[in-house]
């Protein structure tokens, strides 16, 4: 499949800085299964979904992986963007410039934060060991990273991006990228749906900043998709299938849940307990197993998002879907509004 069918022209001025606030006012484009599109809300959602309706969300929470340092007896500034936990204290990572970098060298972020690089493989990462426990290595992020917004977001984070950054569920550290469609729920959102009867539901997808990295090749069948390590209960998994055997609609917050819940569905569409990576690539010609609605924000163009929602609703509605965004001035990307789309 060729990757040009996923590209349409976006305005720079399109792409969201700094999210709306209250969370919960970003606009909502809202595709109906018979196609239709309709200009809402986020706070809309308790009068768009039904009763019995399952939401599952991904409550990963994001750590300030942006680090900025030198090499120890040298100048000259080593910016690490942390990108996937290996084992204990090793993480792979990027670094720029990766050239300067040594097998053995140290990393010194400040006097009482260190890391060696012990590895640098043919895949453009590095890997490197703080040689702590994960317990002081979150600390110490927390004192010294920077929140790691994504690269079409041209400023440097500020303290606010700290919070603004983060899902108000967020609990179990891992990601180096928000699951930004969680980003426009807010805790009165979250009551207001609950006395709909529509229930809610948590599973755990650890971001990788792999998900900015850019298809490079020409068909999609060229892509190695990045893999993420992903955890679903017991007890979540009965509840979604106990909600799909009484006809309620699962709802996924974001492409990570959909991804992580796909990945954990087999064909007679019973979700089953989940806990290792998933590097499912979910492009048109995918048969969803798992999911009946979503919730998203917008996509870059000819993304492996871009492809997935396609596949969820199809190329050409989401086009139409995304031509009326843009024609509307919707807002683009992490921080900006958000899509609910419904399959039939």
């Amino acid at each position: 499949m060729k990757i040009d069918q996923f590209d349409f022209k976006l305005p720079d001025d399109l792409i969201a800085t700094h999210p709306i606030e209250p969370r919960d006012h970003a606009r909502l484009l809202y595709v109906k299964k018979d196609k239709t599109i309709h200009d809402r809300h986020v706070y809309d959602l308790p009068d768009l979904l039904k009763p019995n309706d399952l939401i599952v969300y991904n409550n990963s929470k994001v750590i300030p992986a942006r680090l900025y340092g030198t090499r120890e007896g040298f100048t000259g500034q080593i910016e690490i963007l942390l990108h996937k936990n290996i084992k204990a204290s090793v993480w792979e990572a990027w670094a720029k410039p990766a050239r300067k970098l040594s097998i053995g060298g140290i990393l010194v972020f400040s006097d009482d934060f260190k890391a060696r690089v012990i590895d640098k493989p043919d895949t453009g990462f590095v890997h490197i060991d703080f040689e702590c426990d994960a317990p002081k290595l979150f600390q110490k992020l927390d004192q010294y990273g920077l929140p790691p917004l994504p690269p079409y977001i041209k400023r440097d984070a500020i303290d606010k991006d700290t919070t603004t950054y983060q899902t108000v569920y967020a609990k179990h550290e891992g990601s180096v990228a928000a699951p930004t469609a969680g980003l426009h729920f807010t805790p009165d959102l979250m009551q207001r749906l609950k006395d709909k009867n529509i229930q809610m539901t948590a599973v755990t997808l650890h971001v990788g900043a792999g998900t900015f990295k850019p298809v490079m090749v020409d068909d999609t069948d060229d892509h190695l998709m990045h893999a993420e390590y992903g955890e679903i209960s017991i007890e979540t998994a009965d509840l979604i299938n106990k909600t799909r055997k009484n006809g309620g609609r699962i709802i996924t917050v974001g492409t990570t849940s959909t991804r992580l819940l796909e990945s954990a569905t087999d064909n007679n569409h019973v979700t089953h307990p989940f806990c290792d990576e998933t590097s499912i690539f979910i492009t048109p010609d995918y048969t969803f197993k798992a999911i009946d609605g979503l919730i998203t924000n917008f996509h870059l163009p000819k993304s492996t998002l871009f492809m997935l929602v396609s596949a969820f609703m199809g190329t050409d509605t989401m086009k139409q879907a995304y031509a009326h965004a843009i024609d509307h001035q919707y807002r683009f990307f992490s921080y900006g509004d958000a899509c609910l789309l419904e399959r039939g």
